[in-house]
């Protein structure tokens, strides 16, 4: 009787338990890869607070965020299935897809998160250099692999500028350079080259910024790309990536300072004030800038998107044409009222 008893009592545990791991595995969070496009800075926090705070983990995704070296390489390896979704620059996205028209496994853009593009041409004010018209046969400094660098032909066009000499240095050089004098102006992002200008001693009273954004260059940032085989195979997957990221976006619009502490927790050596006010400027700037609000946050205006997709043709010279239906998938956007986060003005 005992025996019968004993073999009832693992039979029942053993099922138990075997329910138990298969509600487990039923409900086990879809692991995603996510690269950023550059180092953990301020800007690093709209992806880093929505982990910390279980966002993600909450919408069923266990994603890991690792830091990225430029936004080529995001492309590039989200295209190699390295990486499941990432941070890029769009006129990289273009150049990438142009450039490999017969590649299975080109990324799409599923977020627009930088309404326009952080790029501008800095200098500082004792070099005399006040306006565009300055610029003209001056040496500029930039990685030749910079946004700001790539799309100068279009800044330089809009506002008239003749030819200038480029110098190339490794990124952290590029406001060094400057600093030094080797270089009469730099490109970059203004909310990177500006902060790295004052952590080397120049104020921000004696930097003349020159957006371009603000100078008729109206190019989109970075946005959030997906893999084609994550499209294909989990799209539910993405929906709720966004959902999750926007819920996060909202807070840390809201709350700069208390985000930073999340990209703190990623690397214990950032400068909070400063990482703070880098996060801010890219706020200001381009996440919630004149034009966000104006589209909509997270979306795109195709006749902004076509004019572009033709300028990034003509200025990266691309093997093919840039098509835009094909860089740009609005299908996993949260609702209007998820999407709906960026502060009046």
């Amino acid at each position: 009787m005992q025996k019968r008893l004993f073999l009832h009592t693992v039979l029942a545990l053993s099922a138990s338990a075997g329910l138990a791991t298969a509600h487990t595995q039923a409900h086990a969070a879809t692991p995603l890869k996510f690269q950023l496009d550059w180092r953990f800075e301020g800007p690093a926090a709209f992806f880093l607070q929505p982990v910390a705070k279980g966002y993600f983990k909450d919408a069923g995704l266990d994603v890991t965020v690792d830091a990225g070296s430029g936004s080529g390489g995001v492309v590039q390896r989200v295209a190699s299935g390295a990486y499941d979704l990432g941070f890029a620059d769009i006129a990289a996205l273009m150049e990438f897809q142009a450039n490999n028209p017969d590649m299975p496994n080109k990324p799409v853009a599923v977020m627009m998160v930088y309404n326009n593009t952080p790029a501008s041409v800095m200098a500082l004010k004792k070099s005399g250099i006040a306006r565009t018209a300055d610029l003209t046969g001056k040496k500029l400094g930039a990685p030749v692999f910079d946004a700001g660098r790539r799309a100068f032909p279009l800044f330089a066009k809009a506002n008239q500028v003749g030819t200038v000499q480029w110098t190339a240095m490794d990124p952290p050089l590029r406001e060094t350079m400057l600093v030094r004098g080797d270089v009469d102006a730099i490109t970059g992002f203004t909310f990177t080259s500006l902060l790295n200008l004052e952590a080397r001693g120049i104020k921000a009273a004696d930097v003349v910024v020159m957006p371009y954004a603000d100078f008729g260059v109206k190019l989109y940032g970075n946005a959030i790309i997906a893999s084609p085989k994550l499209i294909k195979e989990n799209p539910a997957a993405i929906k709720a990536f966004l959902q999750a990221f926007a819920k996060g976006a909202k807070e840390v619009i809201a709350n700069p300072g208390a985000a930073i502490a999340y990209v703190k927790e990623r690397d214990g050596i950032v400068n909070t004030q400063l990482e703070t006010r880098r996060l801010q400027l890219a706020i200001d700037t381009v996440v919630n800038s004149a034009d966000a609000r104006a589209e909509g946050f997270g979306q795109v205006v195709p006749t902004r998107l076509s004019l572009m997709a033709s300028q990034v043709s003509d200025v990266y010279a691309t093997k093919t044409r840039v098509n835009p239906a094909e860089v740009w998938n609005g299908s996993f956007l949260p609702s209007a009222a998820e999407l709906n986060i960026l502060p009046k003005k």
